[in-house]
């Protein structure tokens, strides 16, 4: 099934009269957003949810380990399984994730995906929903230590770790990342916003690492990947955990290449449609909430 194309220009919606909280300066619906209280809901759920996250991160680290001696692609299916039961337990704090998915997303194809990043949970979240299309990521190095089963996977499974002030390496990781891809046929998810956006914002996009990519991976169709609502799992760092999230992740159709000098175009078409679906989203929240 199709999604609907929301028409409306970015600068008709993004700052729009507030009239129902007399707002007369209007709202940025893409700035920063505001939490909301603590409920003690919010800290009956924390506990098992965290309990049953860490055992997830605990029991797969050791069948990575042992999944990577039969080979890449054993190790693989391991760790979406992994990602499938993490995204699993978001039920018990009573998370919910709605997908938009265009029909010409296909399973079992390599793409390059275009996000933009909210929390930490956005990569199980990717990796759980495209199970098949098998997604490496771009991480920073830090986190390669000290995380049970994602720093193993990060180490091993194919992803490129980078160092976020030595911009020669970032590249040529990237560059490494996106040539193997192609090869093997996997996905690889690059965050052009170079880290999360806090709140719920929508950072400034950078340009080189997705430029190293996508000359890297010239082959590989562009898919840009909407989440929004996973931040406000961090709302409190995880002490509460939030009830009733509702996480909204929309995979928009595949943008063809057309050459070696395409990157700027796609680069800017994945900006905007990105943006323009987080506006469409939180336009309809706030129309929802005025109607109430």
């Amino acid at each position: 099934m199709g999604f609907r194309r929301n028409h409306a220009s970015v600068s008709d919606v993004l700052r729009r009269e507030d009239s129902a909280n007399g707002d007369p300066a209007g709202v940025d619906l893409l700035g920063p957003a505001a939490s909301r209280p603590v409920r003690p809901v919010d800290w009956i759920v924390t506990l098992p949810f965290l309990v049953v996250f860490g055992l997830v991160l605990l029991v797969f680290d050791p069948l990575q380990r042992l999944s990577r001696l039969f080979g890449p692609r054993p190790h693989e299916v391991v760790v979406g399984v992994m990602q499938a039961a993490l995204v699993g337990s978001f039920r018990l704090c009573g998370a919910r994730i709605s997908v938009e998915r265009a029909p010409t997303v296909a399973p079992r194809t390599p793409y390059v995906l275009i996000a933009n990043h909210q929390s930490m949970f956005d990569i199980p979240i990717i990796g759980a929903l495209l199970f098949s299309n098998y997604p490496k990521y771009v991480s920073k190095k830090e986190l390669s230590r000290g995380i049970p089963s994602i720093s193993y996977n990060l180490r091993r499974g194919g992803n490129a770790l980078i160092d976020r002030s030595d911009r020669t390496q970032a590249e040529r990781a990237i560059h490494d990342l996106g040539v193997c891809a192609e090869r093997r046929g996997v996905s690889v998810v690059i965050y052009p916003e170079g880290t999360r956006a806090r709140a719920g914002g929508l950072g400034p996009f950078k340009r080189a690492g997705t430029f190293a990519l996508l000359a890297a991976a010239p082959d590989l169709d562009v898919v840009p990947v909407v989440i929004d609502g996973s931040w406000k799992l961090l709302t409190r760092n995880l002490f509460p955990v939030p009830f009733g999230v509702r996480i909204r992740v929309r995979f928009a159709d595949p943008i063809r290449r057309s050459g070696p000098g395409d990157a700027e175009a796609i680069f800017d078409r994945t900006r905007r449609e990105i943006e323009s679906t987080l506006l469409r989203w939180r336009s309809e929240a706030a129309d929802h909430a005025r109607s109430r």
